[in-house]
């Protein structure tokens, strides 16, 4: 009787954890998607390698170790070890940047993750064919997303604004202000010509 039980327990408990796993969203990752045009608005795969860091406030401390025949070492924190093994110290600040996307090649979109806690997200990106860089500022507001409590918190977005410098991107506009999982087109680009197809 007991055995039965036990069975009876057990599968209830499988049931309620396979309801709950099929009601949570699949494709559950919260991007803004940018989608890449020429000037006149056509889709195109953008013919240039590009990289996408993201502007962090504040600065951050980095150990650099170097040592005549070896490689050099950076870390966030002094190393003691490196110093008995001849190694010199050198102590420098920098900022907190985050490469997004590095190295990006004939795509027609990208997907770049948002701030959480900031209303402003201001994102540098470099071309390989170019030595100017396009800076991208976005206005937005955050909140969390509760669908089912079992399936988590997700922090979605609504774009309010957003700005850019021209060096390869001739316009920028929002086609739709709110960024969740679902993957639409966010923000269309519109580059100038060089390196489009």
């Amino acid at each position: 009787m007991k055995k039965i039980i036990g069975y009876i327990i057990g599968a209830a408990v499988l049931l309620l954890v396979g309801c709950y796993s099929n009601n949570c969203p699949l494709e559950n990752t919260v991007t803004c998607n940018y989608g890449f045009y020429d000037a006149e608005g056509t889709a195109i795969t953008y013919q240039d390698t590009i990289t996408v860091t993201t502007l962090m406030p504040g600065y951050k401390t980095v150990y650099t170790y170097r040592k005549l025949g070896n490689l050099t070492v950076t870390k966030d924190y002094s190393d003691t070890a490196l110093i008995n093994q001849g190694y010199t110290e050198s102590v420098s600040q920098q900022r907190k940047d985050t490469i997004l996307l590095n190295n990006l090649y004939g795509a027609s979109s990208m997907k770049v993750p948002m701030s959480y806690f900031h209303e402003m997200d201001t994102l540098v990106v470099a071309y390989r064919s170019i030595t100017r860089k396009d800076t991208i500022k976005i206005q937005h507001s955050s909140y969390a997303n509760v669908e089912l409590p079992e399936c988590g918190t997700y922090r979605f977005h609504t774009l309010q604004n957003i700005w850019s410098t021209d060096a390869a991107i001739d316009h920028i506009e929002i086609s739709d202000s709110k960024v969740n999982y679902d993957g639409e087109i966010n923000v269309k680009i519109f580059f100038n010509g060089v390196a489009t197809e």
